[in-house]
C-alpha cells in the first residue's frame, strides 16, 4: 500500500495534460458544452472540468480515453467507479459521447 500511495503522490503533482491544439469545430464544441451543462457534468467536475478531490479532471484529457470511459460507464464495463456515472450517461447516445469527448479534450 505505501508503494501505491507514493505513486499516487507523484501522479498528483504532474501538470494537467495539454488540450488538443487544432482549430475546433464551433458547432461540435457548442454541442459538447451544452451536453455537459444539460447532464450536469459541470457540477461534479466543476465548471472548468478540472475535477476536485476524488472527481477526476476531464478538461484536456485524451479524446479517445474520454470516449472509452463514457462508453464504459454506459455499458457497465468500468468497474470500481461511482455507479452514479452509469445513471448520468444512460440517456446519452454514442454521438453525444463523441461530441462531449471532443469538447472536453479541447478545453483549455
Amino acid at each position: 500500500m505505501p508503494d501505491l500511495q507514493r505513486a499516487a503522490d507523484i501522479i498528483s503533482k504532474l501538470p494537467p495534460p495539454e488540450p488538443v491544439s487544432d482549430n475546433p469545430d464551433p458547432a461540435r464544441m457548442e454541442r459538447g458544452r451544452a451536453l455537459g451543462q444539460q447532464h450536469r457534468c459541470n457540477f461534479c467536475h466543476q465548471s472548468n472540468y478540472a475535477g476536485q478531490e476524488n472527481v477526476p479532471r476531464l478538461a484536456g484529457q485524451r479524446e479517445d480515453y474520454l470516449l472509452k470511459a463514457l462508453r464504459g460507464y454506459k455499458g457497465n464495463s468500468r468497474y470500481a467507479y461511482d455507479a452514479q456515472m452509469s445513471e448520468v450517461v444512460y440517456p446519452l447516445k454514442d454521438e453525444d459521447f463523441a461530441d462531449l469527448a471532443y469538447f472536453l479534450a479541447r478545453l483549455k
